[in-house]
């Protein structure tokens, strides 16, 4: 039985930065990628994201662009993508991640209605033409899905409103603009004054992901959003030495919480809590965990 739908509101909701796990639908035959799904659970993943393994990924470094063509010369990629929903659904929440051109070519209607019945708490279309937004939408809601959007950095103030416009379940945020698996330093601060822009235009949870390539990074973004969520490293593991994945993706979710972290967090639960007292608000810098849900 799927989880929830209204368990991601609750994961990302949560006094903790939450984990999530990105993988590629079909990158293994199913009995490995059910054992795969399982183990990334038992390690503490608090929400799956399943990519549908697209040709065409520019959004996505070579690690994953590799495990999409695996997956594709396979075949049968959008029946292996909802099997692998219906299994992390039965789990953990779970959002699939697609790019608009399998969505045009199966039909918004068909598509969300695939993944809404294998259990699916949501679809993000990581390139979302602007003037489909509205009309996928109006389709996922129907179909009681959430519709998580990416938002470009480089989004003026004044485009935000358009940009967050009909959007759930979260704004993802990327932590670099550069393509999935980049392995760089990566400007915190620019993350910063970023996630507080969307939080000033959206009440919505803010995630991130792309680039956050070690434990340290990790823990450096993690005050900033309600979830993180591990692609590439996690992916690599499991196209080359599955059993290292689950190890990898307990590591990330201890630096997610590290334990001054999470009793600061704890200290300022988000529901029914009054302001930040006005002595913590001055003593306390910015990015503050404490401030990140305020």
């Amino acid at each position: 039985m799927p989880i929830p739908p209204e368990s991601l509101h609750a994961v990302l909701r949560q006094p903790r930065c939450a984990l999530g796990v990105f993988l590629p639908a079909g990158l293994h035959p199913t009995a490995a990628e059910r054992r795969d799904i399982d183990a990334l659970a038992e390690a503490d993943a608090d929400l799956f994201e399943i990519g549908l393994p697209h040709h065409s990924p520019f959004l996505d470094g070579p690690v994953i662009q590799s495990a999409y063509r695996r997956a594709l010369q396979s075949g049968n990629v959008l029946d292996r993508t909802v099997r692998a929903v219906e299994h992390a659904a039965s789990l953990r929440p779970t959002v699939v991640m697609t790019y608009w051109e399998p969505v045009s070519r199966h039909g918004p209607e068909h598509l969300a209605r695939l993944f809404a019945d294998a259990g699916a708490a949501g679809v993000m279309v990581v390139d979302l033409p602007a003037h489909m937004a509205a009309r996928w939408h109006d389709t996922a809601r129907d179909a009681g899905l959430r519709t998580p959007r990416l938002v470009s950095r480089h989004t003026p103030d004044s485009g935000l409103p358009n940009a967050v416009a009909g959007a759930s379940g979260w704004l993802y945020a990327p932590a670099s603009t550069a393509p999935t698996g980049y392995q760089g330093p990566l400007d915190i601060q620019a993350l910063a004054d970023f996630t507080q822009r969307l939080r000033t235009a959206s009440e919505l949870p803010v995630v991130s992901g792309v680039g956050i390539s070690t434990l340290a990074l990790a823990a450096r973004v993690a005050p900033l959003v309600d979830a993180v969520v591990i692609g590439t490293p996690v992916v690599r593991a499991l196209a080359t030495d599955p059993g290292q994945a689950p190890a990898l993706a307990a590591s990330f979710a201890q630096a997610l919480r590290p334990t001054t972290l999470t009793e600061t967090r704890a200290r300022f639960p988000r529901a029914d809590r009054d302001p930040l007292p006005p002595d913590h608000r001055r003593a306390c810098p910015a990015p503050c965990p404490a401030r990140r849900r305020q």
